[in-house]
């Protein structure tokens, strides 16, 4: 009796460690597949900033051309960006905690547009 259940016991622990075994060669698996693609995305955004940085060369010298000054044109941009980041930056601290959001859409609500 007492050998006959270890027996069993050895079995479930035998099962068990295959079953893991099995897992683990699926994870290893799935990385690898997941390392392939990570080297692959990897490779298209290079090649993509590539491309970005020729075609910002070609558009300031088009602008160059027409006296258009493509520097101050980015420079603006870029600080309207910051701008805009900030503003949603503000509006998610405000949300985050409920207070705020919930009242103004209350108190909007009533209110008619200026025309």
């Amino acid at each position: 009796m007492g050998l006959g259940s270890t027996a069993k016991k050895i079995q479930g622990l035998s099962d068990r460690a295959e079953a893991m075994y099995k897992q683990v060669q699926q994870l290893q698996q799935r990385i690898t597949n997941l390392e392939g693609e990570v080297d692959d995305t990897h490779d298209t955004v290079k090649r993509m900033d590539h491309q970005l940085a020729e075609q910002r060369q070609l558009l300031l010298a088009i602008a160059d051309e027409h006296d258009i000054d493509g520097e101050q044109i980015l420079a603006d941009a870029a600080i309207d960006d910051a701008d805009d980041l900030a503003a949603a930056e503000a509006d998610d601290e405000t949300d985050g905690d409920g207070s705020e959001s919930g009242e103004s859409a209350s108190t909007d609500a009533g209110e008619q547009p200026a025309e």
